[in-house]
């Protein structure tokens, strides 16, 4: 599972309940007019079915609603970057700039939690970064 999808689409469906909804709605709308122009306004419409939802969820603290609609949400965004991956930039600065600033703070943290794991075997060296990675050999 690609974290940054997990993630957009989480703050996606979180930053439906809050009071920036428009500027959540618009940022995600650009990234679909971007690749499939076409389809952007049949992702508005999607978007504002969801929001109905993710209210709905939100109010009678139903959480395994609320995911099955994050887990919709990245299903979109996963099929979104496969016909473009180099939109993976662009989903990130939306995430960081647009989506995360609408969400209360114990969200802002949910979403940027990150967890890795690594095995390495034999002689098999494992180097990872939840952002930039800077190595110096001696």
């Amino acid at each position: 599972m690609d974290p940054l999808v997990l993630a957009a689409a989480t703050a996606v469906v979180t930053a439906m309940t809050t009071e920036g909804w428009q500027q959540a709605r618009t940022a995600v709308a650009a990234l679909w007019r971007r690749v499939h122009p076409e389809r952007a306004l049949a992702i508005e419409a999607e978007l504002e079915e969801t929001r109905a939802e993710a209210v709905v969820a939100h109010q009678s603290g139903d959480r395994q609603a609320e995911q099955e609609l994050v887990g919709d949400w990245q299903r979109k965004l996963r099929r979104l970057l496969a016909a473009d991956p180099l939109l993976g930039d662009e989903l990130r600065r939306i995430l960081d700039q647009e989506l995360a600033p609408l969400l209360p703070a114990p969200e802002q943290s949910r979403i940027r939690d990150i967890t890795m794991t690594a095995t390495a075997y034999g002689h098999g060296q494992v180097f990872q970064a939840g952002r930039d990675q800077h190595i110096h050999e001696k």
